[in-house]
């Protein structure tokens, strides 16, 4: 039965291929193999976990996955020890790559230029926490086919704020609107950020969290979507709370269509250089550094991803 012969050699690549990870790691390639492995979806994942009396949300578990977050509080860590039973796997197999990931944060090499890991973390903790007030679905119905931020900095070297355009297709019926988010520099003050809408779209819901500087809003469409359609909204958001901003980053959750950022300046403060990044994860390596030449007449930089992939890509600056 030449069928169930291929069957079957897939299978055994699977596993030979899921032990290979957990030997080497990393901890979110690990997860996503065994879940592959033993073929549940995140919803069954989670109802696993609910019966070993730990609750996980599917959001988290996709970020744990996909390397966008990591568990590090001891309620996350005790379901990963859950998740090596459901899973099948070896004890501490798992954990273990938490902690190897542990060590390889702490070397200055690894440590990333800005934002701390533990920073980035929190906000991640803190905007499951504000689409759960919302009420947000794991899949908002949309696929990005383009989306071109505009960001600008003052004077005083603050993140006055930022404009978006957004151009998406809706990949199911009845979608009438989107969760922005806006993740300020430290020391912001997001009760003092104002959200627009400036074009296909109004603000409905607003949440902010003070500690991490993170805010949400909803942007209701002027329609409902059905399948296929595609759809083109604008919005802003004014900042210029916090103290001198030095980068600027944007996280993907899902590989989606052309990415476009545009960072400019004030006149009177311009940096020394400027630089694009990208990063897997939170806690991976910042890679794909490439010197961004600043434009005297325009007094901006930009980058342009023609599909963007899982993970984070941004710009960077040096003040004098």
């Amino acid at each position: 039965m030449p069928h169930a012969t291929q069957h079957a050699d897939a299978a055994d690549d699977v596993v030979a291929g899921l032990d290979t990870v957990l030997r080497g790691g990393p901890f979110h390639v690990a997860l996503r193999a065994a879940i592959a492995a033993r073929g549940l979806p995140l919803q069954r994942v989670q109802h696993h976990l609910s019966r070993h009396g730990v609750k996980v949300g599917v959001t988290s578990l996709s970020y744990w996955q996909q390397g966008a977050r990591r568990p590090q509080r001891p309620e996350s860590l005790r379901a990963v020890r859950a998740l090596e039973e459901i899973l099948h796997l070896p004890d501490e197999s798992l954990i273990r790559l938490l902690a190897d990931t542990e060590g390889r944060d702490t070397e200055p090499s690894r440590r990333p230029a800005s934002r701390s890991y533990r920073s980035l973390l929190e906000a991640g903790d803190a905007l499951e926490r504000l689409h759960a007030e919302l009420e947000c679905p794991p899949d908002d119905g949309l696929h990005t086919l383009g989306h071109h931020e505009r960001v600008r900095i003052g004077g005083r070297r603050e993140l006055l704020g930022r404009e978006s355009q957004h151009i998406v297709r809706a990949h199911r019926d009845g979608v009438d609107r989107f969760v922005a988010v806006h993740h300020g520099d430290p020391g912001c003050a997001p009760e003092r950020m104002i959200v627009h809408a400036l074009e296909n779209c109004r603000a409905g819901r607003i949440r902010r969290h003070d500690d991490t500087g993170v805010l949400v809003a909803e942007l209701l469409f002027d329609t409902r979507l059905r399948a296929g359609d595609t759809f083109l909204f604008r919005y802003a958001v004014e900042d210029g709370t916090a103290g001198a901003s030095r980068e600027y980053v944007r996280g993907f959750g899902a590989a989606g269509g052309q990415y476009a950022l545009q960072v400019r300046f004030d006149g009177s403060a311009l940096p020394l250089r400027c630089h694009r990044f990208t990063q897997h994860s939170p806690a991976a390596p910042r890679g794909g550094r490439q010197e961004l030449p600043l434009s005297d007449h325009h007094r901006s930089v930009h980058l342009v991803e023609p599909r963007v992939r899982s993970g984070m890509v941004g710009i960077g600056w040096e003040w004098e």
